[in-house]
């Protein structure tokens, strides 16, 4: 009864999406009474779901349960609830280890486990997984085309405007703004304040050019190489097939020629 309870999808699908609106109301000002109602449901939950943990490792085994990305995920979501579920059973949130309840804070990431029971959601994240090894080329340039951007336009203007390019990381955040055409024309009308007209003209020049190149053009090839890797079915065992056929093709041509030859 209890393998069927916890093995069941349906199941855990309600558990979750219970887990997921205790987790909303939660966030709410509520009573002292309410609040700690909601964190006793919660906590039941997080056992119900080391319970499933339980059950899983023990009918499918170490080597297939750790097979699946969704249960190593679970896991990984189970053990950050664990600190707040010690820590209200055994009352020491007035100790030592309180701040290990931060980790209370992951239970909210539960709810990402709804996504497994999302048809064809296998099939996305492979497209998801595809993409970001095609593109991790184009994502590292891209980085580091930001870096320099951001590291040169500290020298150049961490006067100015220290507000945006006060020091390297400053910079770097700023110049991402402009890459995704945040604040693309309050920064240079804040930094050009006091500037002649030709300072002013060559650094509107300077983030036009960082507009075209990063936030525009950039952005928009590593969108299109992400976009088109992902809808990009793969063909590999397809393409080993049809490579296969042909061989075999090929193989009974030659069988038939040479037949037809030792008939002659």
């Amino acid at each position: 009864m209890i393998k069927k309870l916890f093995l069941n999808d349906k199941n855990i699908l309600i558990l979750i999406l219970l887990n997921a609106v205790i987790i909303f109301i939660s966030g709410f000002e509520l009573t002292a009474s309410n609040k700690f109602l909601f964190r006793v449901f919660d906590n039941i939950i997080t056992g119900l779901f080391i319970a499933e943990l339980t059950v899983k490792l023990y009918e499918y085994g170490f080597k297939k349960y750790f097979s699946s990305s969704w249960n190593i995920f679970d896991l990984t979501l189970i053990a950050l609830s664990v600190p707040a579920l010690i820590s209200f059973i055994m009352d020491l949130e007035i100790t030592n280890i309180s701040f290990l309840l931060v980790f209370r804070v992951m239970r909210v990431f539960k709810s990402f486990r709804f996504l497994k029971f999302i048809p064809g959601v296998e099939h996305l994240l492979k497209g998801i997984q595809r993409a970001l090894k095609t593109s991790i080329i184009v994502l590292a340039g891209f980085a580091v085309y930001i870096f320099i951007i951001g590291i040169l336009s500290f020298y150049l203007f961490k006067s100015s405007a220290p507000e945006y390019f006060s020091n390297p990381l400053t910079s770097l955040y700023s110049i991402f703004k402009i890459f995704t055409v945040e604040g693309w024309f309050e920064i240079p009308e804040q930094i050009t304040i006091g500037y002649s007209s030709i300072s002013a003209f060559l650094t509107y020049i300077y983030f036009i050019f960082i507009l075209l190149t990063g936030g525009i053009f950039g952005l928009s090839l590593v969108n299109s190489i992400f976009v088109d890797a992902m809808v990009s079915d793969n063909n590999d065992e397809l393409e080993q097939k049809i490579d296969n056929i042909e061989k075999k093709i090929t193989e009974l041509i030659t069988q038939n020629n040479k037949h037809v030859g030792s008939t002659k």
